[in-house]
Protein backbone atom coordinates (compact mmCIF):
# COMPACT_ATOMS: atom_id res chain seq x y z
CA UNK A 1 0.00 0.00 0.00
CA UNK A 2 2.97 2.39 0.35
CA UNK A 3 3.06 3.46 -3.33
CA UNK A 4 -0.69 4.01 -3.43
CA UNK A 5 -0.57 6.00 -0.21
CA UNK A 6 2.12 8.29 -1.66
CA UNK A 7 0.02 8.89 -4.76
CA UNK A 8 -3.05 9.68 -2.69
CA UNK A 9 -1.16 12.07 -0.46
CA UNK A 10 0.17 13.83 -3.55
CA UNK A 11 -3.40 14.55 -4.61
CA UNK A 12 -3.77 16.83 -1.62
CA UNK A 13 -6.84 14.85 -0.48
CA UNK A 14 -7.13 13.44 3.01
CA UNK A 15 -7.54 9.68 2.65
CA UNK A 16 -9.07 7.21 5.11
CA UNK A 17 -7.10 4.39 6.70
CA UNK A 18 -7.76 1.29 4.57
CA UNK A 19 -7.76 -0.88 7.70
CA UNK A 20 -10.94 0.79 8.89
CA UNK A 21 -12.98 0.00 5.78
CA UNK A 22 -13.72 -3.13 3.81
CA UNK A 23 -12.11 -4.05 0.51
CA UNK A 24 -15.16 -3.02 -1.53
CA UNK A 25 -15.45 0.33 0.24
CA UNK A 26 -11.74 0.96 -0.27
CA UNK A 27 -12.11 0.23 -3.99
CA UNK A 28 -14.91 2.81 -4.20
CA UNK A 29 -12.77 5.39 -2.37
CA UNK A 30 -9.81 4.71 -4.68
CA UNK A 31 -11.96 5.08 -7.81
CA UNK A 32 -13.31 8.37 -6.46
CA UNK A 33 -9.80 9.69 -5.84
CA UNK A 34 -8.69 8.63 -9.32
CA UNK A 35 -11.70 10.35 -10.87
CA UNK A 36 -10.93 13.54 -8.99
CA UNK A 37 -7.37 13.52 -10.29
CA UNK A 38 -8.54 12.90 -13.85
CA UNK A 39 -10.97 15.81 -13.54
CA UNK A 40 -8.07 18.17 -12.97
CA UNK A 41 -8.59 18.76 -9.25
CA UNK A 42 -4.98 17.94 -8.40
CA UNK A 43 -3.21 21.24 -7.71
CA UNK A 44 0.01 22.03 -9.52
CA UNK A 45 3.04 22.46 -7.28
CA UNK A 46 6.58 23.76 -7.38
CA UNK A 47 7.89 26.59 -9.57
CA UNK A 48 4.68 27.77 -11.25
CA UNK A 49 5.50 31.43 -11.87
CA UNK A 50 5.30 32.02 -15.62
CA UNK A 51 3.81 34.57 -18.01
CA UNK A 52 2.75 33.82 -21.59
CA UNK A 53 3.46 30.06 -21.40
CA UNK A 54 4.27 28.22 -24.60
CA UNK A 55 2.64 25.00 -25.69
CA UNK A 56 3.94 22.24 -23.41
CA UNK A 57 6.15 19.70 -25.20
CA UNK A 58 7.76 16.44 -24.09
CA UNK A 59 11.39 15.37 -24.43
CA UNK A 60 12.99 12.24 -22.90
CA UNK A 61 10.10 11.74 -20.49
CA UNK A 62 10.08 15.34 -19.25
CA UNK A 63 7.55 18.04 -20.10
CA UNK A 64 8.82 21.54 -20.88
CA UNK A 65 7.12 24.93 -21.05
CA UNK A 66 8.76 28.27 -21.91
CA UNK A 67 7.70 31.77 -20.94
CA UNK A 68 8.40 35.48 -21.02
CA UNK A 69 11.57 36.49 -19.24
CA UNK A 70 15.21 37.41 -19.55
CA UNK A 71 16.72 34.98 -22.02
CA UNK A 72 13.34 33.13 -22.20
CA UNK A 73 12.65 31.20 -19.01
CA UNK A 74 11.77 27.50 -18.82
CA UNK A 75 9.92 25.15 -16.46
CA UNK A 76 9.91 21.35 -16.53
CA UNK A 77 7.98 18.45 -15.02
CA UNK A 78 7.97 14.67 -15.16
CA UNK A 79 4.20 14.41 -14.55
CA UNK A 80 2.56 17.79 -15.36
CA UNK A 81 1.97 18.32 -11.62
CA UNK A 82 5.34 18.96 -9.95
CA UNK A 83 7.22 21.77 -11.74
CA UNK A 84 10.76 23.08 -11.35
CA UNK A 85 12.80 25.84 -12.95
CA UNK A 86 14.92 25.02 -15.98
CA UNK A 87 17.73 26.96 -17.66
CA UNK A 88 17.07 30.04 -19.82
CA UNK A 89 17.27 29.61 -23.58
CA UNK A 90 19.78 32.45 -24.01
CA UNK A 91 22.53 33.46 -21.62
CA UNK A 92 23.34 36.37 -23.94
CA UNK A 93 20.76 38.03 -26.20
CA UNK A 94 21.29 37.46 -29.93
CA UNK A 95 22.97 40.56 -31.36
CA UNK A 96 20.31 41.19 -34.00
CA UNK A 97 17.61 41.65 -31.37
CA UNK A 98 19.09 44.91 -30.11
CA UNK A 99 18.57 46.39 -33.59
CA UNK A 100 14.83 45.73 -33.24
CA UNK A 101 14.34 46.91 -29.68
CA UNK A 102 17.18 48.00 -27.45
CA UNK A 103 14.57 48.45 -24.71
CA UNK A 104 13.89 44.71 -24.61
CA UNK A 105 17.28 44.24 -22.85
CA UNK A 106 17.27 40.52 -23.51
CA UNK A 107 13.79 40.04 -22.08
CA UNK A 108 11.81 38.17 -24.71
CA UNK A 109 8.07 37.60 -24.76
CA UNK A 110 5.54 34.87 -25.33
CA UNK A 111 7.54 31.99 -26.87
CA UNK A 112 6.07 28.93 -28.53
CA UNK A 113 7.73 25.62 -29.35
CA UNK A 114 7.17 22.63 -31.63
CA UNK A 115 9.18 19.55 -32.60
CA UNK A 116 9.73 19.25 -36.36
CA UNK A 117 12.08 16.89 -38.22
CA UNK A 118 13.94 15.82 -35.10
CA UNK A 119 14.59 19.20 -33.57
CA UNK A 120 12.74 21.72 -31.44
CA UNK A 121 11.82 25.06 -32.97
CA UNK A 122 11.27 27.85 -30.46
CA UNK A 123 9.76 31.15 -31.63
CA UNK A 124 9.92 34.26 -29.47
CA UNK A 125 8.93 37.94 -29.52
CA UNK A 126 11.31 40.91 -29.50
CA UNK A 127 9.49 44.13 -28.64
CA UNK A 128 8.72 46.74 -26.02
CA UNK A 129 5.50 47.85 -24.41
CA UNK A 130 2.98 49.50 -26.73
CA UNK A 131 5.22 49.36 -29.80
CA UNK A 132 4.79 47.88 -33.29
CA UNK A 133 8.56 47.97 -33.74
CA UNK A 134 8.71 44.22 -33.10
CA UNK A 135 10.03 40.95 -34.46
CA UNK A 136 9.68 37.21 -34.04
CA UNK A 137 12.90 35.20 -33.84
CA UNK A 138 13.71 31.49 -33.98
CA UNK A 139 16.01 29.32 -31.88
CA UNK A 140 16.53 25.58 -32.42
CA UNK A 141 17.80 22.67 -30.35
CA UNK A 142 17.98 18.92 -31.11
CA UNK A 143 16.95 18.20 -27.51
CA UNK A 144 15.42 19.93 -24.51
CA UNK A 145 17.36 17.77 -22.06
CA UNK A 146 20.15 19.95 -20.59
CA UNK A 147 22.05 16.79 -19.56
CA UNK A 148 22.28 15.60 -23.17
CA UNK A 149 25.60 16.04 -24.99
CA UNK A 150 23.71 17.47 -27.96
CA UNK A 151 21.92 20.15 -25.95
CA UNK A 152 22.58 23.55 -27.48
CA UNK A 153 20.27 26.40 -28.42
CA UNK A 154 21.20 28.04 -31.72
CA UNK A 155 19.63 31.31 -32.76
CA UNK A 156 18.40 31.22 -36.37
CA UNK A 157 17.60 34.89 -36.55
CA UNK A 158 14.63 36.88 -37.75
CA UNK A 159 11.41 35.21 -38.93
CA UNK A 160 9.15 38.24 -39.43
CA UNK A 161 9.30 41.90 -38.45
CA UNK A 162 6.81 44.74 -38.05
CA UNK A 163 7.30 48.48 -37.74
CA UNK A 164 5.45 51.63 -36.75
CA UNK A 165 4.79 52.18 -40.47
CA UNK A 166 2.68 49.02 -40.72
CA UNK A 167 -0.69 47.98 -39.32
CA UNK A 168 0.25 44.72 -37.56
CA UNK A 169 2.46 43.69 -34.64
CA UNK A 170 4.91 40.78 -34.90
CA UNK A 171 4.56 39.39 -31.38
CA UNK A 172 2.95 36.38 -29.65
CA UNK A 173 3.95 33.57 -32.04
CA UNK A 174 1.90 30.38 -32.12
CA UNK A 175 3.25 27.54 -34.27
CA UNK A 176 1.50 24.47 -35.73
CA UNK A 177 2.62 21.68 -38.04
CA UNK A 178 -0.52 20.36 -39.68
CA UNK A 179 -1.32 16.73 -40.48
CA UNK A 180 0.03 17.22 -44.00
CA UNK A 181 3.43 18.35 -42.70
CA UNK A 182 3.03 22.04 -43.55
CA UNK A 183 4.27 24.49 -40.92
CA UNK A 184 2.34 27.62 -39.95
CA UNK A 185 2.92 30.62 -37.72
CA UNK A 186 0.12 32.72 -36.27
CA UNK A 187 0.86 35.91 -34.38
CA UNK A 188 -0.37 39.42 -33.69
CA UNK A 189 -1.84 41.85 -31.22
CA UNK A 190 -4.29 44.79 -31.33
CA UNK A 191 -4.01 47.08 -34.42
CA UNK A 192 -5.07 44.81 -37.32
CA UNK A 193 -5.24 41.68 -35.16
CA UNK A 194 -4.15 38.08 -35.68
CA UNK A 195 -2.20 37.02 -38.77
CA UNK A 196 -1.03 33.75 -40.35
CA UNK A 197 2.04 33.00 -42.47
CA UNK A 198 3.43 29.72 -43.81
CA UNK A 199 6.91 28.56 -42.77
CA UNK A 200 9.46 26.22 -44.31
CA UNK A 201 9.55 22.97 -42.25
CA UNK A 202 13.22 22.48 -43.17
CA UNK A 203 14.47 25.86 -41.94
CA UNK A 204 11.65 26.97 -39.63
CA UNK A 205 11.81 30.37 -41.33
CA UNK A 206 9.28 32.08 -43.58
CA UNK A 207 8.53 29.96 -46.65
CA UNK A 208 9.55 32.91 -48.81
CA UNK A 209 9.73 36.64 -48.31
CA UNK A 210 6.55 37.09 -50.33
CA UNK A 211 4.55 34.44 -48.48
CA UNK A 212 1.19 36.12 -47.87
CA UNK A 213 0.07 37.34 -44.47
CA UNK A 214 -3.51 36.21 -43.94
CA UNK A 215 -5.85 37.88 -41.47
CA UNK A 216 -7.56 35.45 -39.07
CA UNK A 217 -9.13 37.45 -36.23
CA UNK A 218 -9.65 41.01 -35.10
CA UNK A 219 -10.95 42.86 -32.07
CA UNK A 220 -9.79 46.09 -30.51
CA UNK A 221 -7.99 44.14 -27.77
CA UNK A 222 -6.88 40.74 -29.05
CA UNK A 223 -3.62 38.74 -28.94
CA UNK A 224 -1.97 35.44 -27.88
CA UNK A 225 -3.16 33.18 -30.72
CA UNK A 226 -2.84 29.39 -30.59
CA UNK A 227 -3.66 27.06 -33.50
CA UNK A 228 -4.69 23.45 -32.96
CA UNK A 229 -5.86 20.77 -35.38
CA UNK A 230 -8.54 18.32 -34.22
CA UNK A 231 -10.45 16.01 -36.53
CA UNK A 232 -11.53 17.83 -39.67
CA UNK A 233 -11.13 21.32 -38.19
CA UNK A 234 -8.52 23.85 -37.20
CA UNK A 235 -9.13 25.75 -33.98
CA UNK A 236 -7.88 29.26 -33.27
CA UNK A 237 -7.66 30.21 -29.60
CA UNK A 238 -7.13 33.90 -28.84
CA UNK A 239 -7.14 36.22 -25.88
CA UNK A 240 -9.55 39.08 -25.58
CA UNK A 241 -9.03 42.18 -23.46
CA UNK A 242 -6.12 43.21 -21.25
CA UNK A 243 -3.20 41.41 -19.61
CA UNK A 244 -0.33 42.46 -17.41
CA UNK A 245 -2.35 44.30 -14.76
CA UNK A 246 -2.15 41.67 -12.05
CA UNK A 247 -5.50 41.22 -10.35
CA UNK A 248 -6.97 43.99 -12.54
CA UNK A 249 -6.30 41.98 -15.72
CA UNK A 250 -9.32 41.18 -17.88
CA UNK A 251 -7.85 38.51 -20.19
CA UNK A 252 -10.18 35.68 -21.28
CA UNK A 253 -9.69 32.85 -23.77
CA UNK A 254 -11.92 32.57 -26.87
CA UNK A 255 -12.04 30.14 -29.78
CA UNK A 256 -13.26 29.76 -33.35
CA UNK A 257 -12.83 26.97 -35.87
CA UNK A 258 -12.44 26.49 -39.61
CA UNK A 259 -12.29 23.66 -42.14
CA UNK A 260 -9.21 25.42 -43.61
CA UNK A 261 -6.20 26.67 -41.68
CA UNK A 262 -6.43 29.96 -43.57
CA UNK A 263 -9.98 30.54 -42.31
CA UNK A 264 -12.56 31.88 -42.01
CA UNK A 265 -12.74 31.05 -38.29
CA UNK A 266 -16.26 31.04 -36.90
CA UNK A 267 -17.43 30.74 -33.32
CA UNK A 268 -20.09 28.35 -32.05
CA UNK A 269 -22.85 30.79 -33.04
CA UNK A 270 -21.43 31.39 -36.51
CA UNK A 271 -19.73 34.67 -35.65
CA UNK A 272 -16.61 35.43 -37.69
CA UNK A 273 -13.50 36.04 -35.57
CA UNK A 274 -12.51 38.72 -38.07
CA UNK A 275 -15.63 40.61 -37.00
CA UNK A 276 -15.25 40.24 -33.26
CA UNK A 277 -16.61 36.70 -32.88
CA UNK A 278 -15.25 34.18 -30.39
CA UNK A 279 -16.76 31.50 -28.13
CA UNK A 280 -15.69 31.78 -24.50
CA UNK A 281 -13.45 28.93 -23.33
CA UNK A 282 -12.10 30.22 -20.01
CA UNK A 283 -12.66 33.37 -17.96
CA UNK A 284 -11.77 34.57 -14.47
CA UNK A 285 -12.88 32.15 -11.76
CA UNK A 286 -12.40 33.18 -8.14
CA UNK A 287 -8.77 34.07 -7.48
CA UNK A 288 -7.65 32.69 -10.86
CA UNK A 289 -7.82 35.99 -12.72
CA UNK A 290 -7.35 36.81 -16.40
CA UNK A 291 -6.49 33.41 -17.95
CA UNK A 292 -4.43 33.65 -21.11
CA UNK A 293 -2.04 32.12 -23.64
CA UNK A 294 -3.76 28.82 -24.33
CA UNK A 295 -1.87 25.71 -25.36
CA UNK A 296 -2.92 22.07 -25.74
CA UNK A 297 -0.83 19.06 -24.71
CA UNK A 298 -1.80 15.39 -24.80
CA UNK A 299 -0.82 12.99 -22.01
CA UNK A 300 -2.00 9.44 -22.63
CA UNK A 301 -5.70 9.68 -23.48
CA UNK A 302 -6.15 13.11 -21.87
CA UNK A 303 -5.89 16.49 -23.54
CA UNK A 304 -4.88 19.37 -21.29
CA UNK A 305 -5.35 23.10 -21.75
CA UNK A 306 -2.36 25.05 -20.43
CA UNK A 307 -2.59 28.76 -19.64
CA UNK A 308 -1.44 31.40 -17.20
CA UNK A 309 -3.57 33.29 -14.72
CA UNK A 310 -2.97 36.07 -12.21
CA UNK A 311 -3.14 34.54 -8.76
CA UNK A 312 -5.31 36.62 -6.45
CA UNK A 313 -3.82 34.79 -3.48
CA UNK A 314 -0.27 35.79 -4.50
CA UNK A 315 -0.77 39.48 -5.28
CA UNK A 316 -1.52 38.80 -8.92
CA UNK A 317 1.58 36.72 -9.72
CA UNK A 318 1.38 35.14 -13.19
CA UNK A 319 0.96 31.42 -12.57
CA UNK A 320 0.81 28.25 -14.68
CA UNK A 321 -2.58 26.56 -14.92
CA UNK A 322 -3.63 23.23 -16.44
CA UNK A 323 -7.15 21.91 -17.03
CA UNK A 324 -8.45 18.76 -18.74
CA UNK A 325 -9.94 19.52 -22.14
CA UNK A 326 -12.68 17.50 -23.82
CA UNK A 327 -14.34 17.80 -27.21
CA UNK A 328 -18.11 18.10 -27.31
CA UNK A 329 -20.26 15.91 -29.54
CA UNK A 330 -20.38 18.71 -32.10
CA UNK A 331 -16.62 19.24 -31.97
CA UNK A 332 -16.01 22.19 -29.65
CA UNK A 333 -13.32 22.38 -26.94
CA UNK A 334 -14.65 22.52 -23.38
CA UNK A 335 -12.89 22.75 -20.02
CA UNK A 336 -14.32 22.54 -16.49
CA UNK A 337 -14.17 25.51 -14.19
CA UNK A 338 -10.78 25.44 -12.45
CA UNK A 339 -10.80 24.22 -8.85
CA UNK A 340 -10.32 26.73 -6.03
CA UNK A 341 -6.75 27.65 -5.26
CA UNK A 342 -5.28 25.99 -2.16
CA UNK A 343 -5.38 28.30 0.81
CA UNK A 344 -2.45 30.70 0.80
CA UNK A 345 0.22 29.88 3.36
Amino acid sequence: MSENHCEQTALGIRTPNPRTIGALSWAIVWLSLTSLAAAGSEPLRGELTIHDPSTIVECDGTYWVFGTGRGILSRCSSNLVEWRAGPPVFETPPAWTTNVSARSRGRFWAPDVVQVNGRYLLYYSVSSWGSRNSAIGLATNPTLNPASSGYRWEDRGLVIRSSEDGDFNAIDPGVLQDSGGRLWLTFGSFWSGIKLVELDPQTGLRLDTNAPLRALAWKEAIEAPCLHQHGDHYYLFVNWDLCCRGTNSTYNIRVGRSARITGPYLDRDGGDLLRGGGTLVLDTVGSRIGPGHAGIVRQGSTNWLSYHYYDGQRRGTATLGLLPLRWSADGWPEVPAPPPNPEAN
